[in-house]
């Protein structure tokens, strides 16, 4: 029989096998995810999780979809952060530092603790990115933090209050339509999604068993 280890969910004591993700204990300790599941492969960021083990003092984060339990684990999940999300027109601003200053100034509160890095879920440097959204390096944010999931980790750590990934997000969006080259072939197949050059393609898919679809989806062919 499968090894058991006791976990702790919200601090009541569970029983659980060891191979198990976290979010796998908690379906089988008879927890009904409704929020906080997302897409179960740790790339939504919806299943941040913050955990300690036990007699230990240092305070983990992690995703619940691709941790995996251990013996005196306790848990917590996050599934929600409230960051600060700023309204704007991205059609209406430029890739200027001022936009920083005006939308996101509590990133010139930065007190480089990097307690915002160590608590990325992704491993991302996360420090450095809000250095160069100071800066007004929007591309080298963008592409530092190409990888977030916005699961708010790093925020939920933050003394100074910064939404890291709103934050990265804006930076990342100014990059894409003012500083990164134009896509042709992007625009071209927009129209032709937009003209219904695609709708009979998508219509079979659906129409197809679900084991057909992952076969398809299995075995396309990847560009490189």
């Amino acid at each position: 029989m499968e090894k058991n280890v006791d976990i702790f969910l919200y601090g009541k004591k569970y029983s659980v096998p060891e191979s198990l993700t976290i979010m796998g204990a908690m379906e089988y300790a008879g927890y009904r995810l409704v929020r906080g599941c997302g897409c179960r492969n740790g790339f939504c960021g919806a299943c941040a999780t913050i955990y300690r083990i036990k007699g230990k003092q240092e305070l983990h984060a992690c995703l619940a979809c691709q941790t995996q339990v251990q013996e005196g684990m306790y848990i917590a999940t996050l599934p929600f952060f409230p960051l600060v999300k700023q309204v704007y027109d991205i059609n209406k601003i430029k890739p200027e530092q001022q936009i920083m200053m005006q939308l996101y100034p509590e990133i010139y509160a930065c007190v480089g603790c990097n307690a915002c890095t160590k608590a990325c879920t992704q491993g991302l440097n996360v420090m450095q990115y809000i250095a160069y959204a100071q800066r007004g390096d929007f591309k080298k944010c963008a592409e530092e933090s190409f990888d977030c999931v916005m699961c708010g980790v790093c925020s939920s750590r933050c003394p100074a209050g910064i939404s890291h990934p709103q934050v990265a997000l804006l930076a990342r969006r100014l990059n894409g339509k003012y500083l990164e080259p134009k896509s042709e072939h992007l625009l071209e197949r927009v129209k032709e999604i937009a003209e219904g050059g695609y709708d009979k393609l998508i219509e079979d898919i659906m129409n197809k068993p679900l084991d057909e679809i992952k076969e398809l989806y299995n075995t396309r062919e990847i560009e490189k």
